[in-house]
């Protein structure tokens, strides 16, 4: 392709990207197609000759864009929203331009400079002390990992890096039973095995008991078992659970347990002072992650991972070939020595680019508007007498379920609510998701989308509504 058909393209391609983004409403929010659908479009084989890129970009969008789900759709309210931003996606466009590869300081210096830079304003941004140095990582299931072998090495004096397992007693991961999977997923990674696996009970707001965990402290020492990280929850996945930082925190310093906190949505909306309650006690952790693609308009994926000692983050997985040695080691940061990937994108961009085109009032001005359209769309579900609120409503999260009259029996509302998921989800104009919040089948709403203005929530309500009675 030459410059001028790669210009030629790109132009035509922004466009329908342009007309995308300001139409995407007009689709059905989740995919409508069944299994195997896509590919049964897709030849076999590759082709052996090149083809036009007229050709290809037709087939994409006749043959792709039917099986995506439009997570930008104002009214997409399903998992957690997974927004972006124009500013974010021209971002996304220099950097691929670009196609660096920024795993040290000397193979991108402005890729690693400006990621030590602006992880610092959005410490700043969510009033997190100083004293916490902040890495990009993919995901916050990829910093719950980086935050488990961290603990593990510091509990065994790096001893598993270089010993293995087997040297070393049992150990134990705790948290609360409103815990993202990814915590007990990296617990099998890690090695540890799911027999050291604690999920500690909840309170009536869905908190972790600290009476309980140490109880579980306890227990473990006397049985032989090192107790090695908690991980608390700030806006836990199920109902947005807030656990209770200080007091965690003070039993992992008596312990001498790892605390990370796993903030990933809610902590967007720490940039508004008003909910930096949920961070009471934050100096106590050793380390935290909440995930600008989550609810800060930028592109998937960019989670900001905090650590209070980076020198044992990077003693956990700093390995040093002979071709990735450099004369400034000494002087920078080589992030490849923060996680997993030695390869790493130059994601700071794009968070440089929304922060610097919103401002941080700007930004706050949207997470206080889908806080309030999370607060009307549980009044709604409060007054119909159809329909309950089954936890309490957290910033723009709300669990609820159909509960029409004469229909009591637990398992005929679990039946009835599954069956208007499905229909809700099968219909197309919005998209939900479950949840069970004790034991109970309910629906779980979720407000974050960029382009989510009230008339999104209120036709979802109608439609909502409108099933229901059907």
């Amino acid at each position: 392709m030459t410059p001028e058909e790669f210009r030629r393209h790109a132009h035509a391609m922004v466009d329908w990207m342009a007309d995308f983004l300001d139409g995407v409403e007009q689709h059905p929010v989740r995919a409508q197609t069944r299994p195997g659908e896509i590919s049964a479009r897709l030849p076999e084989s590759p082709p052996d000759m090149g083809e036009a890129m007229e050709t290809i970009f037709a087939d994409f969008q006749r043959d792709v864009m039917p099986g995506i789900t439009h997570w930008q759709h104002p009214r997409f309210f399903a998992y957690f929203p997974a927004n972006s931003s124009p500013p974010s996606v021209l971002a996304e466009m220099l950097t691929a331009t670009l196609g660096a590869q920024c795993m040290l300081w000397q193979t991108s210096p402005a890729a690693t400079e400006m990621e030590t830079r602006v992880l610092d304003w959005l410490r700043q941004m969510v009033g997190m002390p100083r004293g916490f140095t902040g890495v990009i990582q993919d995901s916050a299931s990829s910093a719950i990992l980086a935050a488990i072998l961290t603990a593990r090495e510091k509990a065994t004096g790096w001893g598993v890096n270089a010993e293995g397992l087997k040297a070393h007693p049992p150990m134990a991961i705790y948290t609360s039973e409103q815990t993202h999977s990814a915590t007990e997923k990296n617990v099998k990674i890690a090695g540890l095995g799911l027999a050291g696996f604690r999920k500690i009970p909840v309170d009536d707001a869905f908190r972790l008991r600290v009476d309980s965990l140490e109880a579980a402290i306890e227990a473990d020492l006397a049985a032989g078992i090192r107790p090695v990280c908690v991980v608390a929850s700030i806006g836990g996945t199920g109902v947005g659970a807030v656990d209770p930082l200080r007091a965690i925190g003070e039993l992992c310093r008596r312990y001498d347990i790892f605390l990370h906190v796993d903030a990933a949505w809610a902590g967007s909306a720490l940039i508004c002072p008003e909910h930096r309650w949920m961070f009471d006690g934050i100096e106590l952790a050793d380390s935290v992650v909440f995930n600008p693609h989550k609810w800060l308009l930028t592109n998937f994926d960019c989670s900001a991972h905090y650590v209070k000692d980076p020198d044992a983050l990077v003693r956990t997985f700093s390995i040093l070939p002979e071709f990735l040695k450099s004369r400034e080691a000494d002087a920078v940061f080589d992030y490849r020595d923060w996680g997993v990937p030695l390869g790493r994108r130059f994601r700071a961009l794009k968070l440089w680019f929304v922060i610097r085109s919103y401002g941080v009032e700007g930004l706050r001005t949207i997470i206080r508007e889908h806080v309030r359209l999370g607060g009307l769309f549980a009044a709604w579900v409060e007054a119909d007498p159809d329909f309950e609120i089954m936890a309490p409503p957290m910033l723009s999260l709300i669990n609820f379920r159909f509960h029409p009259s004469g229909v009591d029996d637990p398992a005929d509302l679990d039946r009835l609510n599954e069956a208007l998921l499905h229909r809700i989800n099968d219909d197309g104009r919005i998209y939900l998701t479950q949840n069970r919040v004790g034991g109970r089948y309910v629906i779980r709403m979720s407000i974050g989308q960029t382009r989510t203005e009230q008339r999104h929530v209120e036709e979802g309500w109608a439609v909502i509504r409108e099933l229901a009675s059907e």
